[in-house]
């Protein structure tokens, strides 16, 4: 049984959310682990946050070249053995560019940078990431993306809402999504990708709600109970 889980952050080059990561961790009750992009090791950690940011400043496309770091490597083998992975924006792009998730992210309808509170509805609580929500319920985490549309073929998208494979859908929909997807798991629900940003929604003094902070204390109820 793990008693005080160890959650590993990874930094590239140009992830400017670890540090709220790794505090929205802590705040959690877990001990943040960093891991650095050119590593081959996890350190034994029992879970793995890519965090938002600019990785590898975008260059050919969002998650394109981080998708072949080292650390990453170690990270989809992990994952594919059941090892809970959060995709947090560039996180996201990062986990679609690795296979671990389906589809894509682009360029934002209108071109535009979007950066607000954003309503979102949870659709599944069958993750490790998000099972302490209740299902259907509204919250409110905030987004600051260019490249947030998620995009995939229509079988994909079909596959996607016929095996509740949506984590969260846009109340309002920011960028053009389809189908209006804020998120998305694998099937055995430990890797999930999402566009907004729950580390800045862990406590009401720098963001517009707590609605985030759920998502790092169910992984810990979900390796505590394992």
């Amino acid at each position: 049984m793990v008693t005080t889980p160890r959650i590993g952050v990874v930094t590239f080059p140009g992830s400017l959310d670890d540090r709220d990561a790794a505090r929205a961790v802590r705040t959690a009750g877990a001990e943040p682990v960093e891991l650095w992009h050119g590593d081959a090791d996890l350190r034994n950690v029992d879970a793995v946050v890519l965090p938002g940011g600019f990785s590898y400043g975008d260059y050919l496309r969002a998650g394109a070249i981080a998708r072949f770091s080292p650390v990453v490597n170690e990270i989809v083998n992990a994952a594919n053995a059941g090892l809970p992975v959060l995709g947090i924006c560039n996180g996201f792009q990062v986990l679609c560019e690795s296979g671990l998730l389906p589809g894509a992210l682009i360029r934002n309808a209108g071109l535009h940078f979007v950066c607000r509170d954003q309503q979102l509805r949870v659709e599944s609580t069958s993750t490790a990431w998000t099972s302490g929500y209740d299902g259907g319920a509204g919250i409110v985490i905030p987004v600051k993306h260019g490249e947030g549309r998620y995009v995939a073929d229509q079988s994909t998208l079909d596959e996607l809402e016929r095996d509740g494979l949506v984590v969260f859908r846009y109340l309002g929909n920011p960028n053009g999504a389809l189908n209006d997807i804020a998120g998305i798991r694998n099937t055995a629900g430990n890797v999930v990708g999402l566009m907004p940003h729950p580390e800045h929604a862990i406590d009401t003094l720098t963001g517009p709600t707590t609605d985030g902070l759920t998502m790092f204390t169910s992984v810990l109820g979900a390796l505590v109970s394992a």
